[in-house]
């Protein structure tokens, strides 16, 4: 029996889900896309690591949000075995990837690769960590040992963020067939207004691999040009350290972190900046980037995945910030690749393209099933 939105399950599996002090891009992407599926008749539940503060049922925007303790072995293999669903979508792979396939050897299960890491990756996580090397370690061995990799062979499906990770992705985890390529949905604005006066924004994580000392180095050398620089770090000391250093200049604004599920402050902040930087030492596609194309920012950065910097901005070298940001602003370069950022994005991102796009999916994977059991 073919399924209609209104009745097939998804269960959305990822590390974290934008709430309760975890706010990061797959949390941004689980979030969004299991609040937009409920809006499609869809029934979505979370699994995910539970937090502080954090119940182990929740309900997060019409989301069942299931948070288990991994420390708690028996608590978590409850909530995994619970868990009905017919379809479970990971945002990344990891050791809950496989959990599900466990006990749901029947269901479909499908993996979005989000931010596929290397060796290479790994050790710049390493160097340069978020709060701890033991958070990196445990985070390494909960995302990336060989059981998350079985369970990636055996996923139904495979689906990729970004170009980029589908060779990566195939590779690292030897697929038989390249992943195809599924946008994380973005909210395009109702209405975009820049300030008259030269504005550029930093909006993301101070974690240490985000660099952001280079985001010092441009609010010295443009006086006159307005600096928004969002966000904060988990580690309370190296966050104290920045917010030190970016409160000496009269030229830059510390709004914080913004819950962008709660405020409109950060759309406010991306439509009035001409233009978005990003510092960090390696990305994927970050949720950043999209939003910035979104709201119509060209962008500066030394990562250039899918080539949103190169095309959309401008790509530099990592001591080529102050000379990047000048080329962006001379003769308004920045206004004609924000304008086509935008175009990129609305068609290729927009909430109504890219949510159609997982429901397809879902609706394709649930047919295969049908499929073969007619074949029988």
């Amino acid at each position: 029996m073919n399924k209609t939105n209104n009745h097939i399950k998804v269960c959305l599996i990822s590390t974290e889900i934008f709430a309760w002090g975890k706010y990061g891009g797959f949390g941004r992407a689980t979030r969004l896309i299991g609040r937009e599926l409920i809006k499609k008749g869809i029934e979505t539940t979370a699994i995910v690591p539970r937090r502080e503060d954090q119940e182990k049922e929740e309900n997060l925007d019409g989301i069942r949000v299931l948070g288990f303790d991994i420390r708690n072995i028996p608590e978590t293999l409850r909530i995994f075995r619970s868990c009905d669903a017919d379809i479970f979508h990971s945002q990344e792979p990891s050791l809950s990837t496989f959990l599900a396939q466990v006990y749901h050897p029947r269901k479909k299960h499908i993996v979005t690769f989000r931010d596929t890491r290397l060796f290479s990756d790994w050790l710049v996580e390493f160097r340069l960590p978020s709060l701890s090397k033991i958070q990196v370690l445990s985070n390494w061995f909960y995302e990336d040992n060989l059981l998350v990799r079985i369970a990636v062979r055996k996923a139904d499906r495979c689906v990729a963020a970004a170009n980029l990770l589908k060779d990566r992705a195939g590779k690292k985890y030897h697929l038989s067939n390249i992943p195809e390529f599924l946008p994380t949905p973005v909210i395009l604005p109702d209405q975009i207004k820049k300030d008259p006066a030269p504005t550029v924004c930093y909006i993301g994580r101070w974690d240490r691999r985000k660099r952001l000392e280079l985001m010092l180095d441009l609010v010295r050398s443009y006086p006159d040009v307005k600096f928004i620089i969002a966000g904060g770090s988990r580690d309370q000391e190296y966050d104290t350290i920045l917010r030190n250093e970016f409160a000496k200049y009269p030229n830059v604004e510390l709004p914080g972190f913004i819950n962008q599920f709660e405020s409109d402050q950060l759309s406010i902040i991306l439509s009035r900046s001409w233009v978005q930087v990003n510092t960090a030492a390696r990305e994927g596609l970050p949720n950043s980037f999209i939003e910035g194309c979104a709201h119509k920012c060209a962008l500066l950065s030394s990562v250039d995945p899918d080539g949103f910097t190169s095309k959309f901005g401008k790509y530099v070298s990592t001591d080529r910030f102050v000379e990047g940001l000048a080329y962006l602003l001379k003769n308004n370069r920045w206004k004609e690749l924000g304008e086509m950022g935008y175009g990129y994005v609305r068609e290729n991102f927009s909430l109504d393209v890219a949510i159609e796009k997982h429901i397809k999916l879902y609706q394709n994977v649930l047919m295969e099933n049908e499929s073969f059991s007619a074949a029988k």
